[in-house]
């Protein structure tokens, strides 16, 4: 439907959806205007259609899914979509659902009428506007004043509505309202006022505001101040405080909360906004704003915009990450970029733009997030340098968004760029240096350098704890880094150790509400150190617990929440719960891969665990096409030579093996162990694991006396990295057994069936499938699982 702006045409598209409600399982209304809030208000309708949310895929792939689940009809096929104020074609392109539903669209641009079936509205029928203006009016107007009433106004809707609803404010007479709108029309026509605006509007519109301006004048200052808003819905409680920077005339209004009520109701009344009183909000037409800000002397705009600005900072909360501020944040995106927010170099608006990255940012929506701040750092380094602390400061957060959807080369060029830019401008030990300092550790474990992220995460730490407070989350967050680190090197004692101590801390401060996320992700990380430290039945517990609170706080489509179930299903595996790991794992596998998509990393993990427990499971050959997938696609986001790539390689000579390929098997784990040495050594977890794999594959082959010196080799080792207890330990004891007994030494193989008997008693129990291999004599395979990094 394409028209006039005050033709009608959202009115309409609300009646229709209105009437022919019962002929839809579903109806979706859009905000068309600016393609942040189609892609947001599409995926909002993930939920609904039993998909993944944004928080968990990201604004842009929630979107995506969207769409494709429109066009399939799933699960529902009577759908209508509602796009509102849609401009350009070309714009909705990509973001117009094909499939068995339907679509409307309002424009006032033509050109509609050459891509889909267009249906011009028009002004009213001279009938219609003397029904509406009868029914409009309360204490009656005669069809023959309705008649001339509606000629003058060409018929308009929102004109005639501007007309009634001045007449039943102000019982101004048809003839003298007649004379006063002849003279504006004139007046306005003689200064050649734009002629996108209809005069009939434009004279309808003047009359009312200068009535207004008569009865309450702080009405109009505010009706002002909504005009440099967006046409969405503006929060009543914008208009909450007397801060700082504001005029005087506004100031004073906001501190005169009976008369900034009757100013809104005044307005109301007038018809120059619409009042939803249940949600608080006030929304005024976008051809009022733009009529509003043409009679506003441009030497003005400047200030309007600026104190806008300054009303939108100051109602969004200072805490971006606590979910219970993010519907405050929501309703502040439609108005940051007609509002202009990028350009204002005021601390608090900065502050806004950073904070509204990090919300964007939290709650999954990472392409918003990035074209927010693609347009903050040019307005921002073009009006301020490359490196001013606002700047450097967004390119930090810019640089996380880059890392969180898996770009990790990407990442780390800006990073080290940024960072070196930081040291020189803002010193060694400035917030924002020190943050950049933490992505680059971040950087470096993507490349497989375990050693020095953990350096520089241990040198952040103690710079952190000379500026914080102990209770803040900047070190809590930075000791978790620590831990990571700790536990890619096969430190699983120490990992514990600390998480244990931030988890505490953050409970008995009562600050995990604060940031449910970082909460999730230590507590989690906790879980995990504890399983890779060989106590699973305690690791369930606790991922169990880890679960349940993120599916409560955060969501079951959070992307913390799928860490953490991904960790669970690796945890429950581990103590032989088999049932519980494949429903976890493919559930999770399921939901990443129409989030992310097949190459994200956080993906390939999922992919991983599923394999893992496809294999323990005897499903060998879906395991075996799932683990070959994986392994080619690794590279394509670590680089060939990242651990990770060598270890899920490992995972796959074990089906190789197990499938009856043992050479290829062979040969696999070599060049994974090879690789793996190459980059942490011997003693490293990841590399005794292959290596214990590798000693199976050369038992398989015949070659027992060789499977025995690796085997027992690297049972020493393991003894001296992760104890005699561990159940890579035990495996490696249980290998070792039955190379003894194929190479005929039975006295040296009871001795030890003996010892690992007991151990397996004392830790997993002997109802452990581990441990009722082992009692069996047959072989056990250590798997490997990617942590994030």
């Amino acid at each position: 439907m394409h028209g006039l702006g005050g033709v009608g045409k959202t009115q309409m598209a609300v009646e229709y959806a209105y009437r022919y409600r019962s002929a839809y399982d579903l109806v979706w209304w859009i905000p068309a205007d600016q393609p942040v809030l189609v892609r947001s208000s599409l995926a909002s309708l993930a939920q609904p259609l039993g998909l993944p949310s944004a928080a968990v895929s990201g604004v842009e792939d929630a979107a995506n899914a969207v769409l494709d689940a429109l066009r399939r009809g799933e699960p529902y096929t009577n759908w209508l979509l509602i796009f509102d104020n849609a401009d350009e074609p070309e714009e909705l392109t990509e973001t117009l659902p094909q499939g068995p539903g339907h679509v409307l669209i309002t424009s006032r641009n033509h050109r509609w009428a050459g891509v889909v079936d267009a249906v011009p509205i028009d002004v009213f029928t001279r009938e219609e506007s003397i029904e509406f203006l009868t029914r409009r009016v309360p204490r009656g107007i005669t069809d023959e004043n309705a008649n001339r009433l509606a000629e003058e106004l060409g018929d308009l809707p929102l004109a005639l509505e501007q007309a009634g609803a001045l007449h039943a404010e102000t019982g101004i007479e048809v003839e003298e309202y007649l004379r006063l709108l002849g003279e504006h029309t004139s007046q306005l026509l003689s200064q050649g006022k734009p002629t996108e605006y209809p005069a009939s509007m434009t004279a309808a519109w003047a009359l009312s505001v200068s009535s207004l301006n008569e009865k309450l004048p702080e009405a109009l200052d505010l009706l002002r101040y909504c005009a440099f808003f967006g046409p969405e819905p503006i929060p009543r409680d914008a208009f909450s405080k007397a801060l700082p920077g504001l005029s005087p005339q506004l100031a004073k209004l906001l501190k005169d909360p009976i008369r900034l009520g009757r100013a809104i109701g005044e307005l109301g009344r007038f018809a120059l906004a619409r009042l939803d009183i249940p949600a608080r909000t006030i929304q005024v037409h976008r051809l009022i704003q733009a009529l509003v800000r043409d009679e506003v002397p441009e030497r003005e705009h400047e200030r309007l915009r600026h104190e806008v600005h300054l009303l939108l900072a100051s109602y969004t909360p200072p805490a971006p990450s606590d979910s219970s501020s993010w519907p405050r944040f929501l309703n502040t995106l439609g108005h940051m970029e007609p509002a202009g927010v990028a350009k204002c170099s005021e601390p608090s608006v900065r502050r806004l733009c950073l904070n509204m990255i990090t919300y964007l940012y939290s709650t999954g929506d990472y392409s918003s997030a990035q074209s927010f701040a693609e347009s903050f750092l040019e307005e921002w380094t073009a009006s301020s340098g490359a490196d001013h602390e606002d700047v450097l400061t967004l390119r930090v957060e810019t640089c996380n968004l880059v890392r969180e959807l898996g770009r990790y080369e990407e990442a780390a060029a800006l990073g080290a760029q940024t960072l070196a830019v930081a040291e020189k401008a803002l010193g060694l030990d400035h917030d924002t240096t020190l943050r950049a300092l933490r992505g680059r550790a971040t950087d470096l474990r993507a490349s497989g350098d375990f050693l020095q992220a953990h350096q520089i995460d241990e040198d952040v730490l103690r710079r952190f704890e000379t500026r914080f407070p102990d209770d803040d989350w900047n070190i809590w967050r930075a000791k978790n880094s620590v831990a990571l680190d700790h536990g890619l090197k096969s430190d699983y004692a120490n990992a514990r150790l600390l998480l244990e101590q931030v988890y505490l801390e953050v409970l008995e401060t009562g600050k995990s509400a604060g940031d449910p996320a970082s909460y999730l992700n230590i507590y989690t990380g906790l879980a995990r150190a504890v399983r890779l430290g060989g106590d699973f039945s305690e690791a369930c517990d606790l991922g169990e617990d880890a679960y349940a609170f993120g599916i409560d706080v955060l969501t079951p489509d959070h992307p913390w929440t799928l860490r953490t179930g991904k960790d669970l299903s690796i945890a429950r595996r581990r103590a032989g719960d088999y049932e519980r790991a494949q429903e976890i794992a493919e559930d999770i596998h399921q939901r990443y891969v129409r989030a992310f998509g097949i190459d994200h990393p956080d993906t390939l993990a999922a992919a991983t665990c599923l394999a893992n427990i496809r294999r323990t499971l005897g499903k060998f050959e879906e395991a075996l096409n799932l683990a070959e997938d994986t392994v080619r696609r690794y590279p394509r986001v670590y680089g060939a030579d990242h651990p990770y790539n060598h270890a899920c390689a490992g995972n796959l000579a074990i089906l190789q093996r197990v499938t009856g390929d043992p050479e290829t098997a062979r040969k696999t784990d070599e060049a994974a162990l090879a690789g793996l040495e190459a980059k942490l050594g011997r003693d490293h977890h990841y590399s005794l694991t292959v290596a214990l794999n590798l000693a199976s594959d050369l038992a398989a082959l015949g070659e027992n006396e060789s499977a025995h010196r690796l085997c027992s080799g690297t049972l020493r080792r393991l003894r001296a990295l992760v104890g005699e207890d561990h159940p890579v330990t035990l495996s490696a004891a249980a290998n070792a057994v039955a190379d003894l007994r194929a190479l005929g030494r039975d006295e040296e193989a009871e001795a030890l069936y003996a010892d690992t008997e007991q151990r397996y008693r004392r830790t997993l129990t002997l109802e452990h499938p581990d441990a009722k291999v082992f009692l069996e004599g047959r072989r056990l395979d250590a798997d490997f699982d990617p942590p994030p990094i």
